[in-house]
């Protein structure tokens, strides 16, 4: 039977290092190493050398598990326990030195794929922030900040404020007016936008009651796996496309009240 407290307590040591070595590199300069879909998707040296660390951690403690990262993608392992990993999430952030940043572990139970596994655990490390999001499936999900601790849930949602909701746009130009227009059909919802330009802490910020909603179109598993189960044990729902679970063609996270009229609004059936 998998200990998924131990899991974490390795997610969490494995996160905080890798976080602090990406401060690190940061503080001592970005240099740019290529770019991915378009001009505007950079990878730095330091997501490579983040990534390339917290896989040589877990392969030395746990060498049966797989592993699927954004920058190395995916390999099988043998104990039916993969860890996906996003070194830096918001790496445009981090190249331009907004703090807005963070390392994303999750281990889940199960094949490589969103739609089929099961999120076991869930960390995300903010290092300029200082601050620590896990959650353990069925046990929760906590912030740890300057030596606190403290239990995350959504916040209540209050139809007639409407909504703090936060989104994100791809890189493809030709997919603007396609997020322009879902955002057009949320704003009713809406007290306010932000746009963060990290994933992994608006699911987080959502889970925290900082944020009452959240979606996007476009996100990859690294960028979700571990920010989902946050939410959920958070008292959130996660969701995609209406009855789906979260994914490239649309990721919705609120509280449950508002999920429902999120799922509604961007529902292009509707």
């Amino acid at each position: 039977m998998t200990d998924t407290a131990e899991l974490l307590q390795l997610a969490i040591g494995i996160a905080r290092e890798a976080g602090e070595l990406a401060r690190r590199r940061r503080n001592e300069g970005v240099r740019i190493a290529a770019t991915k879909s378009a001009l505007a998707d950079i990878v730095t040296v330091a997501d490579r050398e983040v990534e390339a660390l917290i896989r040589a951690r877990l392969e030395q403690e746990r060498p049966d598990d797989g592993f699927f990262g954004e920058e190395s993608g995916a390999e099988a392992g043998t104990s039916g326990i993969t860890w996906v990993v996003d070194p830096i999430d918001g790496t445009v952030n981090y190249a331009y030195g907004i703090p807005s940043y963070a390392v994303s572990v999750a281990a889940v139970e199960g094949d490589p794929d969103p739609t089929r596994w099961r999120a076991l655990v869930g960390v995300v490390f903010a290092p300029v922030l200082g601050e620590l999001f896990h959650a353990e499936a069925g046990g929760g999900a906590w912030l740890e900040s300057d030596a606190e601790r403290e239990r995350l849930t959504v916040r209540a949602h209050a139809p007639e404020a409407g909504g703090l909701i936060a989104t994100g746009f791809g890189y493809d130009p030709a997919t603007h007016a396609g997020d322009l227009a879902r955002l057009t059909r949320v704003m009713p919802l809406a007290r306010d936008i932000r746009r963060m330009g990290s994933a992994s802490l608006d699911l987080c910020y959502v889970a925290a009651g900082r944020l009452d909603g959240y979606f996007e179109r476009g996100l990859q598993p690294w960028d979700h796996a571990a920010g989902a189960l946050i939410v959920e044990e958070s008292g959130g729902r996660v969701g995609g496309v209406p009855g789906g679970r979260p994914g490239n063609d649309l990721t919705i996270a609120a509280g449950p009240e508002l999920f429902s009229a999120l799922e509604a609004a961007i529902d292009e059936r509707g």
